[in-house]
């Protein structure tokens, strides 16, 4: 009667392992399962980071840099800086604002980096390097400007902003492309359309962080 138990007893125990092992496969190849949930994990997550970055610099954002020395001393080259997509979503540029913009010459992909003069339909003069806007015998107040305007930045200059354009002028007035058509390759279309408008530039972050005005 007792090895009759026993037997009883060992098979309800292999019984019982071989249940064990049906009702938890994952147990005994829980390690490789686990590891490939980690690698799932960490690609989707990649993956989502990419796109947000993506999202970011192609929605909200303009990363551009300046290596020329034509916006000094606002910025100094070389540097970095970003510029804000939304800035002109419910409005349009102001005259003073340091944008960034696809060149106005439709040859080129190459993105610039100026200050707003002119707005669309007004008339802009250049006097001994003195602006003057819509018959003003007032000039603008400049108070951006890296040095007195001289050489060829003393050029005369007239004209008429098209509609749907903008006039712009780097700050350092006597080392820039830019509205006047002056300097050495000049643009051959001298006013920035509005749909090459890309952002407001807002602040530099490299080589030093700073805010743009």
């Amino acid at each position: 009667m007792e090895n009759k138990d026993k037997k009883i007893e060992s098979l309800e125990k292999v019984m019982s392992d071989t249940n064990a092992v049906v009702e938890n496969p994952e147990e005994a190849a829980g390690e490789p399962k686990s590891l490939k949930k980690e690698i799932f994990s960490w690609v989707r997550l990649i993956a989502l980071a990419v796109l947000i970055a993506f999202f970011i610099n192609t929605v909200i954002i303009v990363n551009a840099s300046v290596p020329s020395e034509s916006m000094r001393p606002t910025i100094e080259d070389p540097a970095r800086l970003i510029a804000f997509r939304l800035s002109y979503l419910f409005s349009e540029p102001e005259r003073f604002d340091v944008i960034v913009f696809n060149s106005p010459d439709e040859d080129s992909r190459t993105r610039y980096v100026k200050r707003v003069i002119g707005l669309p339909g007004e008339s802009v003069e250049i006097v001994n390097g003195l602006i003057f806007i819509n018959g003003s015998t007032e000039p603008l107040d400049e108070w951006y400007l890296y040095e007195a305007p001289a050489s060829w930045s003393l050029t005369p200059h007239f004209s008429v902003i098209p509609e749907g354009h903008f006039f712009v002028l780097g700050d350092n007035r006597n080392h820039s492309r830019d509205s006047r058509g002056l300097g050495m390759n000049p643009w051959n279309n001298l006013y920035v359309p509005e749909g090459n408008i890309m952002g407001r530039a807002i602040f530099t972050y490299f080589p030093r962080i700073g805010v743009i005005r």
